[in-house]
């Protein structure tokens, strides 16, 4: 599975963008998506995922309310519309992808395969 980014850039504080992960290879093995995000000198954390199979949601308490996650099943992307943007949210957002079942999928361990990133820059 290959997974590419797209969508980040600097936005100011209260703005929105929306990033985009596009699969290629073997995404029918796929079972869940996700987003996670490193700062400078921060470890990477869980932002938002979906699974494949039912579409349950999971979102990080930091971005509840103002992220959606959501998957275009026939382009095996998954989108991350990121609203209200915050200077805290600055980081890079990498996408993943894990094929393992009954997993917890808000962990970065249960992931196994990532993206190379994209940097997401919200200035005050």
């Amino acid at each position: 599975v290959q997974l590419v980014e797209s969508g980040g850039g600097l936005v100011q504080a209260g703005g929105s963008l929306r990033l985009s992960c596009a699969a290629s290879g073997r995404t029918f093995s796929s079972k869940a998506m996700g987003w996670f995000r490193q700062a400078p000198g921060k470890e990477r954390e869980f932002v938002a995922t979906i699974r494949w199979s039912g579409g349950d949601l999971y979102y990080a308490d930091s971005v509840k309310g103002r992220f959606t996650i959501s998957r275009d099943n026939a382009k095996n992307t998954v989108y991350l519309q990121m609203n209200s943007l915050k200077p805290e949210d600055t980081a890079v957002y990498y996408c993943a992808a894990t094929l393992q079942r009954g997993v917890r999928v808000t962990t970065r361990g249960v992931y196994d395969y990532w993206g190379p990133g994209t940097q997401v820059t919200v200035s005050s």
